[in-house]
């Protein structure tokens, strides 16, 4: 049985790595969110889910929709709206998918967020193959 300090360990060490890599896909695109901001956003998604199911009597649920709260207002702050022009709003959802992840590695859905994180990173390269053609 594996010691639950070294669980932990291997929680916050695969959230940062799946939010490193769908931030290298931002990073390439030269979007202003990238690696380190996607990789902060899971790691602390899946800090604060480790630390209520580990320390708290709280239901999951409450965790869940403290981060998604949380995230909306990083998310915003990454929206630009001027003169009838929106940029910044793929960038938000990247980051609100990055704390879903980092919450599905948090409750050790290791499998969910894999394959989460691929999704994610599959649909940022859709407006890049688009672009190119």
């Amino acid at each position: 049985m594996i010691p639950v300090e070294i669980e932990i360990i291997v929680r916050l060490l695969v959230a940062v790595v799946l939010g490193i890599l769908v931030g290298a896909e931002r990073e390439v695109s030269h979007r202003p969110a990238g690696l380190r901001t996607h990789a902060l956003v899971s790691l602390g998604a899946c800090l604060f889910t480790v630390i209520s199911i580990q320390h708290f009597d709280v239901d999951p649920a409450r965790i869940a929709a403290g981060i998604v709260a949380g995230i909306g207002f990083i998310g915003a702050g990454s929206i630009i709206a001027e003169k009838g022009h929106v940029q910044g709003i793929t960038t938000a959802a990247s980051l609100w998918c990055v704390a879903a992840i980092g919450l599905a590695v948090g409750v050790g859905a290791y499998v969910l967020a894999v394959v989460s994180a691929v999704l994610v990173i599959g649909i940022l390269w859709l407006k890049r193959v688009k672009t190119r053609q």
